[in-house]
C-alpha cells in the first residue's frame, strides 16, 4: 500500500485499543505488544508490496504444451478484511496452457501475493485467477 504508515503510528493505535479494552497499555506484559502487533501485521499483509508479473519473473517459458497444468494443496493463510482475523485453507490452481508456461513453484507464490493482504475467499482466488490469465494469457484458468 502506497499510504503505509509509520510503524510508530500503528503501535500507538494498538496502544489505544488494548486501553480501549479497559488494559494497563504500560504493564510489563503488554509494553512491548503494540509493536509486536504492528510488526504481524505489516508482515501478515505483505502482499501489498508484492506483484504477480515480479513474483514469476524469468520462470515464464514459451512451450507448447497441451495438458492442463494443476498445483494441488497450496497451503493460504489470509486476513479477513471483515474481521482482521486470520482464515485459512488449501488453494488448487490450473491453466490450459496456449504456448506459455510457468515454473510450477511458481503458482503457490501467486497464491501468496494476494493471500498476504486483508481479504475475502472469492476475490483472493478472482485475483489469482486474473494475475495468471494477464501473464500467461491461457487458454483457461481457475
Amino acid at each position: 500500500m502506497s499510504n503505509t504508515p509509520a510503524p510508530e503510528e500503528m503501535e500507538d493505535i494498538v496502544h489505544r485499543q488494548l486501553e480501549l479494552l479497559g488494559e494497563d497499555a504500560s504493564r510489563a506484559g503488554l509494553l512491548k505488544t503494540p509493536a509486536r502487533v504492528a510488526a504481524s501485521l505489516k508482515w501478515l499483509t505483505r502482499g501489498y508490496g508484492q506483484d504477480a508479473r515480479q513474483v514469476i519473473g524469468d520462470a515464464l517459458f514459451e512451450e507448447s504444451h497441451p495438458n492442463m497444468v494443476m498445483v494441488r494443496d497450496i497451503e493460504v493463510y489470509s486476513m479477513c478484511e471483515h474481521h482482521m482475523l486470520p482464515f485459512f485453507g488449501k488453494a488448487h490452481v490450473a491453466y490450459i496452457p496456449d504456448g506459455r508456461i510457468v515454473g510450477l513453484s511458481k503458482l503457490p507464490r501467486v497464491v501468496d501475493v494476494f493471500a498476504q493482504r486483508l481479504q475475502v475467499q472469492e476475490r483472493l482466488t478472482e485475483q489469482i485467477a486474473e494475475a495468471l490469465s494477464d501473464v500467461l494469457e491461457p487458454l483457461g484458468v481457475g
